[in-house]
């Protein structure tokens, strides 16, 4: 299966790079099919040069244009619009997210015949390096938040940083969220709409150069409204929305989770 990976970069020229080559390099030598998606997010800076120039070295990048409005999550929903792959996983332009993971996600979605692969950062074999204290502070207690609302076992609902398949995607649409809280908005649909999933650990490490483009004062209501939106869906729409059709009886036993029901959820 070919996997995209989707990377949302507005001002990323001194950072994409970098970000590009490593991922190309580790999906190669893991010799996974790929395409490497920039979505160039109204740049003012030589973000678009570089990724023409990394084009000539790097068969699998291409990159779109994302006209206004712009933002976090229009960037990303317009790569989930054009991503060609059966698979797709949203990875940071900054190097926060570990190409080895990318891998590692790759291969225990193929064996595990799950939907969905999440990645978690804060249980055994997770980490974080030069988290920002006030960031570490509002992500406890919002993932907690969240754990709280749907009765769930996975504690990183706000780590962006997760696989899907095509499918999946599609499923989930239409897409809601304008910003940062499309992190959220994907996994929590995905739980409430039946699909399987399973947790791994991940690494995250904080961008060496550049200016982090998450704003925390702006973001609180907007993860509540997704939040509060998700969790209606779940109790008072009946299952219009929830997954009908499954995957073929061949599939192992991986069953939706949601709600009580995570703890089915395998993690390494």
């Amino acid at each position: 299966m070919k996997l995209s990976l989707v990377i949302p970069a507005h001002n990323e020229e001194t950072e994409i790079g970098g970000t590009v080559t490593k991922l190309y390099d580790a999906l190669t030598a893991a010799r996974i099919p790929n395409e490497i998606l920039v979505v160039n997010d109204n740049s003012s800076d030589g973000t678009e040069k570089v990724l023409q120039d990394l084009q000539k070295s790097i068969p699998t990048l291409r990159y779109v244009n994302n006209l206004p409005p712009n933002g976090f999550g229009f960037a990303v929903r317009k790569g989930l619009d054009c991503f060609e792959g059966d698979v797709v996983a949203v990875v940071m332009a900054d190097s926060s997210d570990r190409p080895q993971d990318v891998v590692a996600f790759y291969k225990i979605m193929l064996e595990r015949r799950v939907d969905c692969v999440f990645g978690t950062r804060w249980t055994d074999g997770g980490f974080v390096e030069d988290y920002p204290e006030p960031k570490l502070v509002m992500n406890r207690l919002a993932n907690s938040f969240i754990q709280l609302m749907f009765m769930s076992r996975y504690n990183d609902w706000t780590n962006a940083f997760k696989m899907y398949r095509r499918d999946v995607i599609e499923g989930l649409k239409p897409f809601l969220s304008h910003h940062f809280n499309l992190t959220v908005e994907l996994p929590l649909k995905a739980m409430v709409r039946g699909y399987t999933y399973c947790v791994v650990p991940n690494g995250w490490i904080n961008r060496k150069t550049g200016v982090s483009k998450l704003k925390i004062k702006e973001m609180g209501s907007r993860y509540l409204f997704i939040v509060l939106y998700c969790w209606i869906e779940r109790w008072l729409s009946r299952g219009d929305y929830h997954l009908t059709r499954r995957r073929p009886s061949t599939t192992p036993a991986a069953t939706p989770a949601a709600g009580a029901d995570a703890a089915r959820l395998r993690a390494l």
